[in-house]
């Protein structure tokens, strides 16, 4: 493969390209590639090269998380350990958590020092990023935990999905947990709004729950999104916290408006059904997310692409291959046009896209 590289005349030269880089490292594997015969020597962020893959991982990845300053990554995998990443240089694989007995199934980088996880083994975990030792662990549910996300400008409070029918809230400033938000089935996906005082779960009910954690332990919710006909496996928050995305096993993704008052023309809060990603028959959770600036959106996929829309007419920009299994899940670097993608291949990707 060739390169383009521009000389002190300002004339375009074809210089020699050599793909066969390979940093191997103590955990994991790095390959270095492009994915176009020419490419121009204008980068778009300070990734090493276009597209990174990191390998280690003795199992499927089910989920990742880049630290607030978008210099590091951690990814949870079925081999119930959490590695943590360098984004820039080699890539580095400098750290491994381990200490969960089952699948870690979701992990948060909230802040620059802190982990948190949840597991197959009904367990929550917080992490010290900077020793890799664990700092509590959080015990009340009674299944598997399949969920958990960590209130944007609160870092201590966390909430947690599970099999057992419950979302717990947790302080970590508190032995015990704060409240519990019961359901009638099974719960799979779970996120706060920035402050903490809302809770949003979707379980294998097919229905989106919204609870206010200042009423306490509760059952009745006190907003209810209906639409999915199948299992909702991811919920994101966008950014500016007035729309709320959903992912189904009914392929597809849902945009909902969750502002006080707020309805479309029909009285529903859908703002807009999207297609194109896929569920397999391994029914795994997978997630979504926003960008940063809210003007793209992304989830995980059983087909083995990367699906990017934009949040203007929803219309998709990408359709990225790479991955060899299932796409779990695929978030958005926090300051870099970069996206990260992990699979059950058990590679994580990391690539460039145009803004």
């Amino acid at each position: 493969k060739m390169l383009k590289r521009q000389n002190n005349d300002d004339e375009l030269q074809l210089v020699e390209l050599d793909n066969s880089k390979r940093s191997r490292i103590e955990s994991g594997v790095v390959e270095y590639k492009n994915s176009t015969s020419l490419v121009e020597m204008r980068r778009k962020s300070s990734l090493l090269t276009e597209d990174v893959v990191l390998s280690g991982h003795e199992g499927a990845v089910l989920s990742i998380s880049f630290d607030p300053t978008g210099k590091h990554l951690c990814s949870g995998s079925f081999d119930r350990q959490i590695f943590l990443w360098d984004v820039y240089g080699e890539c580095k694989n400098y750290n491994v958590l381990r200490g969960h007995k089952n699948a870690v199934l979701e992990v948060k980088w909230p802040t620059e020092s802190t982990i948190v996880s949840c597991s197959a083994d009904k367990t929550v975990a917080i992490w010290n990023a900077n020793t890799g030792t664990r700092i509590r662990k959080l015990t009340e549910h009674t299944g598997v935990v399949n969920s958990c996300d960590v209130a944007r400008e609160d870092s201590n409070i966390i909430a947690s999905a599970s099999d057992d029918c419950t979302v717990i809230l947790w302080d970590a400033r508190n032995k015990k947990s704060v409240c519990s938000m019961y359901h009638d089935y099974q719960v799979c996906s779970v996120c706060l709004s920035a402050d903490g005082q809302y809770i949003f779960s979707g379980g294998i009910d097919n229905i989106i729950r919204r609870f206010d954690v200042r009423m306490g332990d509760s059952e009745v919710p006190d907003m209810a999104l209906e639409g999915h006909v199948d299992t909702i496996t991811g919920l994101s928050l966008s950014p500016d916290g007035h729309l709320l995305l959903s992912n189904a096993m009914d392929s597809t993704l849902r945009c909902w408006d969750i502002r006080p008052f707020a309805s479309t023309a029909d009285g529903q809060r859908c703002l807009k059904v999207i297609e194109g990603a896929h569920h397999g028959a391994e029914k795994v959770l997978l997630k979504c997310n926003w960008s940063p600036d809210q003007s793209r959106i992304t989830c995980g996929s059983a087909d083995r692409f990367v699906h990017v829309w934009e949040t203007t007419f929803f219309q998709e920009l990408y359709y990225l291959p790479g991955h060899k299994a299932s796409v779990n899940q695929v978030i958005y670097h926090p300051t870099e046009p970069l996206i990260a993608s992990c699979g059950s291949d058990r590679q994580i990707i990391l690539g460039e896209y145009s803004l």
